[in-house]
Order: C-alpha cells, then sequence, then structure tokens
C-alpha cells in the first residue's frame, strides 16, 4: 500500500514538473530586461490551444505529436535564451539566419579571459544543455499528453473554463507586469517576429550587395582625393567600449569627464584644438568589427554576412583611399593572433599584428597589449624619423571588457617591451566576475578604463604630435546594457585633434564641441556615412571638412 502511495506520488511530482517546465517555455519572455518574477505571472494561450489539440487527434496520432510538439517548444524556448543573452549583451535579440557566426568570437572571449579549458568545457556544456532542454520538453509534452488523453472529458471541460477566462482577461487587457497582459500570445507572438526576421535575413545579403554596387568614390584619381590633407600623418583610433553612455551615463560621466576636460585642456596648451560629435554604431555591446569595417567602407556592416559579403569584394576603403592619394596605410591591430587575409581587403601595405609589437608583458584581462604599447610601437615603426605621410587604423583595446585588471601610464621612455607591466595586477582571466559584481563597481572599471585609453591617446599627441598630425578617434560601440541600462542607443563619440586650424575651423562652425566630450546637443551622424563624406576634403582651405562629418541639423541613422 505504502508502495502503491508513493508510486502515485512520484507521477504526480514528475506530472507536476513536466507542466512547470512547459509553462516555463512558454511564458519567458524574449527579451532581457523583461525578465522579471511578476513576468512569469501570465496564463499562454498557446497551452490552451496544446491540449485541445491532443484532445482533437486520433488515438495513436497523439504521442507523435506531442512528442514534435513539444521537442519543437523545446527549440523555441533555446531561442529565446539566446534573445536574452544576446539583449544584454549586443542590445538586440538572436537572428536565427545572421548571427551563428557570433557564436565563435564569444567563445574566443571565454577562451581569451578565462582560458582554454573553460572555453571547451562552456560549449560542451551548452550542447548538452540544449540537447537535454529539447528532450526534456518532449518527455514533458508527452507525458501530459497522456494525462490528457486519459482524463479527456476533465481535460475538456477545464479547457472549456480556462478559454472563457483567457478571453476575458484578454479583452480588457488585464496586466500586471510592463511585459504585457496577463493573457498572453507571447509565444506566438516570438514565432511570428522570428520568422519575420528570417525573411529579411534571407533577403539581406542581395540588398547589401546592391548598396555595396554605389560607390561615389571607387573610380576617383588619388589625385583628387584628401587633398587638404597633403603632407599630415593621419590617425584613426578606435577606443574600445566608448560610448554615448560614458560621457551621459549618471553612474559613469563623473568618473569619466574629469579626464575628458583635463585632457582638451592638456590639448589646447600644447597647440592643439579638439572638436567632438557622435556617430551612430551599427552594433552595441560588442562586434567591433562590425563598427570598423562600417566606417571605413562606408557601407552598414551590422552583421557577419554583411561582413563576409564586404570582404568578398573591391570596396574602396578608408585605406585604400589614402594609398590612393599617395599615403602609406597601416594598421596596428594588437588583438590580431591569427592569420588576417582582412587586412588585404582593407588596402594596407602593412598590418602589425600581436607577434608583431613585440610585447613581452602581461595579458589585462582580455587586452593583450597596453594601449600606451601599442602607439609607442606605431610611432617607432611608422612616425620616428624622417617619413612619407602615413594613414593609421588602430583599434585600442584596454577599454575592452570585463575592465579589470587594468594596466596603468608608465611612461613612453619606460615601456622597453612591455616588461615593466609585470610590477601591476594582471592576469588573463577578469579578477572577479563581471555580472555578479555591484554594477556601480563595474561601470567604475569601466570609466577607469576609456580614460586610461583617451589620456594615453592625450598623451601621445602632447609626445609625439606636429603641426602635421591629424587624430580622429572613437568609439566602436556602447558597452553592454548592464553597463549602460535600457536603452542607451548606439550612438558614440567621436573627436577631431589637430594643431593646423584650417582642419578645425569649419568643424566648430557645424555645432561640434569645442573639447574632447560632445554635448548633449552635439550633431549625429550614422557611422557608415564617415568614409564618403571624409573623402570630400579636398578644398586646400579645407572648407568640405564639415561634410565629412555630423552637423547640427544632422540625425542619426541607418538602413
Amino acid at each position: 500500500m505504502t508502495d502503491t502511495v508513493d508510486r502515485r506520488g512520484r507521477r504526480v511530482a514528475v506530472t507536476a514538473l513536466a507542466s512547470v517546465f512547459v509553462l516555463l517555455a512558454l511564458v519567458t519572455p524574449g527579451d532581457f530586461d523583461s525578465v522579471t518574477p511578476l513576468s512569469f505571472l501570465r496564463f499562454p494561450v498557446e497551452g490552451l490551444l496544446g491540449v485541445a489539440l491532443v484532445l482533437v487527434l486520433p488515438a495513436r496520432a497523439r504521442p507523435v505529436a506531442a512528442a514534435v510538439g513539444g521537442a519543437g517548444l523545446g527549440v523555441v524556448f533555446l531561442v529565446k535564451l539566446l534573445d536574452i543573452g544576446f539583449d544584454a549583451v549586443l542590445y538586440r535579440p538572436f537572428d536565427l539566419v545572421l548571427d551563428w557566426p557570433l557564436l565563435g568570437p564569444a567563445v574566443d572571449y571565454v577562451d581569451v579571459t578565462a582560458g582554454r579549458f573553460a572555453a571547451v568545457a562552456v560549449v560542451v556544456v551548452a550542447v548538452l544543455l540544449a540537447l537535454a532542454v529539447v528532450f526534456l520538453m518532449a518527455r514533458s509534452a508527452v507525458r501530459l499528453g497522456g494525462v490528457v488523453a486519459r482524463r479527456r472529458g476533465a481535460a475538456a471541460r477545464a479547457v472549456a473554463v480556462l478559454a472563457v477566462a483567457w478571453v476575458a482577461l484578454a479583452v480588457p487587457g488585464v496586466r500586471i507586469t510592463h511585459v504585457g497582459p496577463i493573457a498572453s500570445g507571447s509565444t506566438a507572438e516570438f514565432l511570428y517576429d522570428h520568422a519575420r526576421q528570417v525573411g529579411v535575413g534571407l533577403r539581406d545579403r542581395e540588398e547589401f550587395e546592391a548598396e555595396s554596387a554605389v560607390d561615389a568614390f571607387g573610380g576617383t584619381a588619388g589625385g583628387e582625393l584628401l587633398t587638404a590633407l597633403r603632407g599630415k600623418d593621419v590617425v584613426v583610433a578606435f577606443v574600445e567600449s566608448y560610448g554615448r553612455a560614458a560621457v551621459e551615463h549618471p553612474g559613469i560621466a563623473p568618473l569619466l569627464r574629469p579626464a575628458l576636460d583635463a585632457g582638451g585642456r592638456r590639448l589646447a596648451a600644447a597647440g592643439y584644438s579638439a572638436r567632438s560629435a557622435y556617430l551612430t554604431s551599427p552594433t552595441a555591446g560588442g562586434g567591433s568589427w562590425l563598427a570598423q569595417a562600417t566606417l571605413l567602407s562606408g557601407l552598414w556592416v551590422d552583421n557577419q554576412q554583411r561582413y563576409r559579403t564586404l570582404l568578398a569584394g573591391d570596396r574602396l576603403t578608408l585605406g585604400g583611399a589614402f594609398r590612393r592619394a599617395g599615403w602609406r596605410a597601416v594598421g596596428v591591430m594588437p588583438g590580431i593572433t591569427q592569420a588576417w587575409p582582412e587586412g588585404a581587403f582593407f588596402d594596407y601595405d602593412r598590418v602589425y599584428a600581436l607577434d608583431d609589437l613585440g610585447y613581452r608583458g602581461p595579458r589585462f584581462g582580455y587586452a593583450a597589449v597596453p594601449d600606451e604599447f601599442t602607439l609607442a610601437r606605431f610611432q617607432q615603426f611608422e612616425r620616428a624619423g624622417a617619413h612619407a605621410p602615413v594613414m593609421a587604423v588602430i583599434p585600442l583595446l584596454s577599454s575592452h571588457a570585463p575592465w579589470s585588471p587594468s594596466p596603468a601610464a608608465v611612461g613612453w621612455d619606460a615601456l622597453g617591451d612591455g616588461s615593466v607591466y609585470h610590477s601591476m595586477t594582471s592576469g588573463e582571466a577578469p579578477a572577479e566576475d563581471m555580472f555578479g559584481r555591484d554594477p556601480a563597481a563595474v561601470r567604475a572599471d569601466y570609466a577607469r578604463t576609456v580614460a586610461y585609453s583617451v589620456n594615453t591617446l592625450v598623451s601621445y599627441v602632447e609626445t609625439y604630435g606636429d603641426d602635421d598630425l591629424v587624430l580622429v578617434f572613437l568609439g566602436d560601440h556602447q558597452p553592454a546594457p548592464f553597463v549602460t541600462g535600457p536603452g542607451a542607443g548606439r550612438d558614440v563619440p567621436v573627436t577631431v585633434v589637430a594643431r593646423d586650424p584650417a582642419v578645425t575651423a569649419r568643424v566648430a562652425a557645424r555645432g561640434w564641441t569645442d573639447g574632447l566630450a560632445p554635448s548633449p546637443q552635439a550633431p549625429v551622424r550614422p557611422m557608415n556615412a564617415f568614409r564618403d563624406q571624409f573623402l570630400a576634403i579636398r578644398s586646400p582651405d579645407c572648407a568640405a571638412v564639415t561634410d565629412a562629418l555630423p552637423s547640427a541639423a544632422a540625425t542619426g541613422g541607418a538602413r
């Protein structure tokens, strides 16, 4: 008798767990900000439809339909989890067509910050969990389908009563949370949204190829390009994760603005002027290479498919335009650790990858090389002594997540081969898990690393600048939402620094902010507009330079 009661109790417990598992998959939101305890207090119509389907199907078809439907729900649940993860880091849901290649860089990030074993373990665990979710969801659906089939009368009455209750809640739109009404159809909406997204993704390649075919400067002779910058060294530096939140977020700006204001004063004392505005990046939270490709190609590159299509073409890049106009073009890429065929597409005369920099110091979090060392090697390799005009693209990495540990300034003459950094707290793994830390502490680390990068650029200009140096530095994307908070957008600061007043005079007339920190009213332009408009710098007095950059009347946008 006791064994019978125990078996019955176990069956009830297993059935209850199966119900909770299926309900969890149906009511889980698809975005990070909506995941709250209240978001799970909803009444999914899809559950009622599933029970009704089991009631009307023939007996033989019920187990098969339940298993297939359950496995499908398991896949939907996994996609919801991917959506939540992508929204937490990249401000958007997972794209079923375009985003699979991004899982590779995610694994690489774990490899760099936590080691190869951790990266392999994450992949193995993720695959096993995904298979387990699909299998257990299918088993849960089959079990619940069996319960419904054995109690058809009670199940039919329950469906009828609950359907009336669902309609009674749906018609007036009763809600207890910002996620949506209690009477929910969110999974059906989720499937519809992703189906539409798949259609858009499948058409995206053709649309991008059509956009790429239009190039206002593709056939322009070198003698007609960039004439106002003849003889100048032009450095385009990307500051990792330097977004608009850095200068406006109430938990970040007070920590960073003093460094920006002081940097502006230091540059002015050295005879330089600085003007700043905003560009709208194609990405946020990650995907730096997409932002770099967008700025350098003049095309909106917001996914990996577009990136690969771009590399397969012959688009004139900013580096290629400078080469055509007589400059030496180089890429200084401290994050490149293996063969990088993209260098040929971006049309660099020389690419300096990590091994070429000769760095013998430790890693600081994700960044293999401190920014100060990267810029020192660029100066040594390309600008020391007499040299032809050079254009350089330099992605700086010290402000890359996880923002701890981070380097401190050493001094240009003390860098050597980088061994001096061994005296600092460093390591390949973050000192603490940034996702589990106090957000205020993470923001403080973020502000400190951005300040380090900007101060390093200012110090470089002070130390190695001359009348013929033009520095353009900008963010590649905003940091992740757990740093910025919701609704931060994709704008990033962009700054032009030059001693030649002809380069910046007309910029001021277009509403750019004086100094290193753009004002809230500073103009905004989409990042893909930069290349074409920068290449319009032709007139001797640099009158066209303002077209290269946002004006006060312009607004951000993309395709």
